[in-house]
């Protein structure tokens, strides 16, 4: 009967992924891997998108585009104003006052189950969001960061008001009142989420934790489950074959950052700057065997400022020279200072390579210390450097890429990811 009940359920389940981008940004690319892996273990899945980019037919477009750009502009007009005509923050902060009503699309009608990512930006307003839940469907959130159980902010960071209340914000001028901007979308949120039923997911069971003790999820299903890797476009390869593909030297050891925006301060490129000043002084034979490789958009802004010869490799969004640059490193350094279970150091070991981040988010979960990579301090630029020359000097460096594959086959596969979606959708 349990086969049965399976079987049944493979064949016949809808599930609609709702994302902001089809390619861009960390959620983007773990939505696109859970469509993969659900359709490949016998769930329909499609998603809708704001920004469609490719021609893939399991993805489909919010109709009038002119509308969703406007709905974009206007949000963040209105918080321009809340932040006394000032830039800072501008993107810092989602009040999700404007967006499409999905529910009266094919796609949505047809689902099972509404599967919700990342929905900022002018995809989805609280308005919309209420109408989804009131709609009947059974709805799945998946959070890809801390916003859907607080007020108006992406990262907390030091901030617990979201335990009781948010308001007084540290993102608003003058930081905020009792009554401020976050105080307001906070009251709409509770009245968004009044007597509906959804099951958020959180990616790492560290967002996890942070989640169940927001005032403003009590009473919702809160769990945990990492996003999804394909190990057959990330894995190892021959490192001398990757660095000829990509012009980069066949003689040093490389050290890897990726972003989507190399100067976003969060990534914490100054400490991975300051982490290689530190190595160059305390071991001067590596400025002559080392070299940093930066994948990711404003990479030219920074390659100065680093001991070692640098190369900017610029945006990429092409998954297999992505793939090729992993193959190509000796190490990972993700130095953030804030991530919840990060694509980057997943798909790095993937392919082999050890990571070295700080101990922060999810971080911890996916690096074991000193087997599979190396867990810094926060915020402290001289245990990564320690980090770097463990993973390239001083680690046995077969065992540790053996163990990083060993990591990713047993927890992120897609099968056992997506197997325990499915687990949630048939509740």
């Amino acid at each position: 009967m349990v086969f049965y009940s399976l079987i049944r359920t493979f064949v016949i389940m809808r599930v609609l992924i709702v994302n902001t981008s089809e390619r861009t940004g960390g959620a983007a690319v773990a939505a696109n891997r859970l469509i993969e892996a659900l359709n490949n273990n016998g769930v329909k899945a499609k998603m809708l998108v704001n920004d469609k980019e490719t021609d893939q037919i399991t993805v489909t477009a919010l109709p009038h585009g002119w509308r969703l750009h406007w709905n974009f502009l206007w949000e963040r007009f209105c918080i321009w104003l809340r932040l006394h005509l000032r830039r800072t923050h501008l993107f810092d902060i989602d009040i999700a006052n404007s967006g499409t009503d999905i529910t009266k699309l094919r796609e949505f009608q047809e689902a099972d189950v509404i599967h919700l990512h990342w929905i900022n930006q002018g995809m989805l307003s609280l308005k919309n969001i209420r109408k989804i839940l009131e709609s009947g469907k059974r709805v799945v959130w998946t959070m890809h960061d801390i916003w859907p159980a607080t007020a108006i902010c992406h990262l907390t960071l030091d901030c617990r008001q979201f335990e009781t209340q948010c308001n007084h914000c540290r993102l608003l001028p003058n930081g905020g009142s009792d009554n401020d901007l976050a105080a307001q979308i906070w009251r709409k949120k509770q009245q968004m989420l009044a007597g509906q039923h959804v099951t958020f997911v959180a990616c790492s069971e560290w967002l996890a934790s942070e989640a169940r003790k927001s005032a403003l999820l009590q009473g919702q299903d809160i769990t945990n489950i990492p996003n999804p890797i394909d190990t057959r476009l990330y894995h190892p390869d021959d490192r001398k074959k990757a660095r000829a593909e990509l012009g980069l030297p066949l003689d040093r050891h490389l050290i890897l950052f990726v972003s989507q925006r190399v100067t976003n301060p969060y990534k914490g490129m100054q400490y991975l700057t300051e982490a290689c000043h530190r190595l160059a002084e305390q071991y001067p034979e590596m400025v002559d065997s080392t070299a940093v490789v930066i994948l990711g958009g404003h990479a030219e802004e920074v390659t100065s400022l680093l001991p070692f010869p640098s190369h900017a490799l610029g945006y990429v969004n092409e998954p297999k020279r992505i793939v090729k640059v992993y193959q190509a490193a000796d190490v990972f350094v993700l130095p953030s200072l804030s991530e919840n279970l990060p694509n980057t150091i997943m798909e790095a070991m993937a392919c082999g390579i050890p990571s070295v981040a700080f101990r922060i988010g999810g971080i911890p979960e996916e690096i074991d210390h000193q087997d599979n990579g190396y867990v810094a301090n926060y915020q402290d630029a001289d245990d990564l450097a320690k980090g770097i020359r463990w993973a390239l000097c001083e680690a046995d460096t077969e065992a540790v890429s053996h163990a990083c594959i060993q990591k990713v086959t047993r927890n992120y596969s897609q099968q056992s990811v997506a197997k325990r979606y499915i687990d949630i959708y048939e509740q």
